[in-house]
């Protein structure tokens, strides 16, 4: 694990990744499947899983798609989820955990 500072820069899998000062990423094109391991891993001391993957591809393609990170009640819908199945797989959360690893800016009204 490396010891991550927010704001600040860390090499990941070749190239420059940069953070905001509540660890997300400065932008979000920045993001891939390495990137999101090492957020993963680094941020939120999780491995990434199968069901991981399910949920992280799902809010990065909802993201890509309207701009914003999917409202939580639509993402364990359409995911088949309930709450305590998100926070077993991201313990911080869906705005702190599931969209820091998907690589998407913080959500509206998180503070």
């Amino acid at each position: 694990m490396t010891d991550v500072r927010c704001p600040g820069t860390y090499r990941v899998a070749g190239k420059d990744v940069k953070l905001d000062e509540d660890c997300y990423l400065e932008n979000p094109s920045d993001w891939d499947r390495e990137v999101a391991r090492w957020i993963a891993e680094n941020l939120e001391g999780i491995s990434l899983t199968a069901e991981h993957w399910r949920a992280v591809e799902y809010v990065r393609s909802y993201w890509e798609k309207h701009g914003e990170c999917p409202p939580v009640s639509r993402l364990l819908r359409d995911l088949g989820m309930t709450f305590e199945d998100l926070y077993r797989l991201f313990p911080s959360g869906p705005a702190e955990g599931l969209c820091r690893v998907a690589g998407v800016p913080r959500p509206g009204g998180c503070s």
